[in-house]
């Protein structure tokens, strides 16, 4: 038995309705409370009635009775309004609060139902069952799911926000650059945008070699004797401009390659970031102002340096010639891990519930991811249609399904309450 179990079946009413104390006295639930996520008791403000008096506080859940002092609660004050101990076995008497043993007081099938479920080899624990699911429950949770996901965005926004000394400008900038790399240069991507900050480039964006000797200077990536006249002019300027400004050069070896399609390498990337910031120069206000989602994708049209149009690297001529644009997908990404996480978060930071829409908004205007993951919940029924869709499918196996989580599901919750009947 897990306490978790246990909060399950006193949040949702699963135990018997006629329940009786440890000392056989008449107990009826009025309120089973809030639950408490700090310290103390597990639940406050119930509300519980014990013979004929009417008692409110809080109430504490553990497997054993003994369970109370193995923890030391008779040691802290904070659990001294405890009115009632619920637990699943009653090994001790010593306790003086009114405890309720709940070993024979809800149906066995319950707990033989999540067992089932929490272990599980599906990726999705409930997998079998959920294509049967009506759509809006589906949908409903699904809600749940990405408000909550962009909130636990805002954490490390905020975060951001602090160190950039509340420039949203430049918190905007270090997010995009982060997932403008995909995920092998996550990180990569995000270092080069703390050591070159976005006022520097701002303040050449009038020359374009400059603003692109700097990005691919700091990047590493002009460290060679190069034999084409382009990589030999960032090079020049990138000299002069290092000694100028004291700018700081990352390893070259940080940068990865390895098994990726030549369009994504870090190199054209780079290159596509510095003509987003030429042409735009900031770009947060302009997201934050816009009332199309089209006004946004616009920032993102742009062509690299023609030099580039048959070269994925400096000095490596290709046989296959091409403009190095910013595809759907690629504009897609940004959209959905730089853009609306950044308006959802202005919006929580002004309490404006106007970016928090338009940040949703624009996620179910924006078209769905296509990984193994989402192909999963697709094979199990669940057709998701837009990327708010799957940002919440993701986030919800990533904290909830893969955790076994599924008491804290509403999912979980309306396939066992429909068993049950």
């Amino acid at each position: 038995m897990k306490e978790d179990f246990i909060y399950y079946l006193w949040e949702n009413r699963l135990l018997s309705p006629n329940l009786k104390t440890t000392e056989d006295e008449e107990l009826t639930i009025l309120s089973v409370g809030t639950r408490n996520h700090d310290s103390g008791a597990d639940y406050n403000n119930a509300r519980i009635k014990i013979g004929g008096t009417l008692w409110a506080g809080q109430v504490e859940i553990h497997v054993r009775a003994s369970d109370w002092f193995r923890h030391q609660h008779q040691y802290d004050e904070s659990y001294d309004n405890v009115i009632l101990h619920v637990v699943y076995e009653n090994d001790t008497d010593m306790l003086k609060i009114p405890t309720l043993e709940i070993k024979d007081k809800f149906d066995i099938s319950l707990y033989d139902n999540y067992n089932s479920f929490v272990n599980s080899k599906n990726w999705i624990p409930c997998g079998e069952l959920i294509g049967g699911i009506q759509r809006h429950t589906i949908i409903s949770w699904l809600d749940r799911m990405l408000v909550e996901h962009l909130e636990q965005e805002c954490n490390d926004l905020d975060l951001r926000l602090t160190v950039n000394n509340n420039d949203w400008e430049q918190t905007f900038y270090q997010r995009l650059m982060r997932y403008f790399g995909l995920k092998v240069n996550n990180d990569s991507f995000e270092y080069l945008s703390r050591i070159l900050p976005l006022n520097l480039l701002l303040k050449h964006r009038d020359n374009e070699t400059y603003v692109e000797s700097m990005m691919f200077g700091c990047a590493g990536f002009l460290h060679s004797n190069f034999n084409d006249e382009y990589p030999l002019l960032l090079k020049r300027e990138f000299n002069v401009l290092r000694s100028k400004f004291c700018l700081r050069i990352m390893p070259y070896s940080n940068w990865k390659f390895l098994r990726m399609r030549p369009s994504n390498f870090p190199t054209i990337r780079i290159a596509q970031l510095a003509k987003i910031i030429v042409k735009n120069g900031t770009m947060f206000s302009r997201i934050r102002d816009s009332e199309k989602i089209e006004e946004i994708t616009e920032l993102f049209d742009i062509e690299t340096n023609h030099y580039w149009d048959n070269h994925f690297q400096f000095d490596k001529i290709s046989n296959m010639e091409m403009k190095k644009v910013l595809g759907k997908t690629a504009v897609d990404s940004i959209m959905i891990n730089a853009v609306t996480p950044m308006l959802f978060y202005y919006g929580h930071y002004h309490s404006a519930e106007s970016y928090k829409e338009k940040a949703m908004n624009y996620l179910e205007r924006t078209a769905p991811e296509n990984n193994v993951l989402i192909r999963e919940f697709s094979n199990r029924g669940i057709k998701l249609e837009n990327a708010f869709q799957t940002q919440a499918a993701m986030y919800m196996y990533k904290h909830y399904c893969r955790r076994r989580r599924c008491l804290e599901c509403r999912i979980y919750c309306f396939l066992s309450k429909r068993d049950a009947i």
